[in-house]
């Protein structure tokens, strides 16, 4: 099977290895067609533990990613002591060999890691996890200070189609006033957001200021990213990070 995977680009150590997948490249039919590695969403559970057993096979991750049971919250877990699919929407770790993963068809997924390598961490975050703080929640996990740490935005629904309601600007207008600037107006008195301004912001506000990435938009690509606004059924993108062993 042929992948289509995005490398982060962004100055970590070698030590730190991190990707995205996309829709192409697995086996699952339909509307999860083909790379789908959630198993929550629908498809076959056949096709979904070849589709991951392939992932894990072609980027030859050093264990079964930690895969978790996400709730739009702000629960982080410490992924080498998780268990079996915690309810949290980040994860990290400072153990190499120990994989975190989030699953995202819209949302934004974050990734961190620290400029010597010693920890990483995933976070999915879509609107409502990034007004409530997972951001913050995983940055304060980290066992290092912000200003050590680079992040990474990886795909998510881009600011020219992602029409949210007043509520949602109100979310995060009674935290920041500055979050102005990651809203336009939309239709009948709707508001365009764009989650990867918000989310540069808020790890701003907590002393990330190393962020790259960020710029596609799941709902305008349909050819290479799943979106649940879109096509409601479908399947999701995974995004790992890793420490590699010494």
């Amino acid at each position: 099977m042929m992948h289509d995977w995005l490398l982060p680009d962004w100055p970590v150590p070698p030590a730190v290895r991190a990707v995205t997948t996309t829709r192409h490249g697995g086996v699952s039919h339909g509307p999860w067609a083909s790379m789908n590695p959630a198993d929550h969403v629908g498809d076959a559970a056949a096709a979904v533990a070849t589709n991951r057993a392939w992932l894990r096979s072609a980027l030859v991750l050093p264990a079964e990613p930690v895969w978790l049971s996400q709730v739009h919250g702000v629960g982080v877990v410490d992924a080498a002591r998780a268990g079996d699919r915690p309810a949290a929407d980040a994860a990290w770790t400072a153990q190499p060999g120990v994989v975190c993963v989030v699953l995202t068809a819209d949302c934004l997924p974050v990734l961190l890691a620290d400029r010597a390598g010693c920890c990483v961490a995933a976070a999915h975050a879509g609107w409502r996890g990034l007004a409530a703080g997972v951001l913050e929640a995983t940055v304060a996990q980290l066992p290092v200070p912000p200003r050590e740490l680079l992040a990474w935005l990886g795909p998510a629904i881009g600011p020219a189609a992602f029409e949210v309601g007043v509520e949602v600007r109100a979310a995060f207008m009674g935290q920041d006033a500055q979050a102005a600037g990651a809203f336009t107006p939309g239709t009948d008195g709707r508001w365009f957001a764009d989650l990867y301004r918000l989310g540069r912001q808020r790890l701003a506000a907590c002393g990330v200021t190393a962020v790259y990435g960020g710029g596609w938009c799941t709902f305008r690509d349909s050819g290479r990213f799943y979106s649940y606004r879109r096509d409601g059924i479908t399947g999701r993108m995974a995004t790992l990070v890793w420490l590699a062993g010494q």
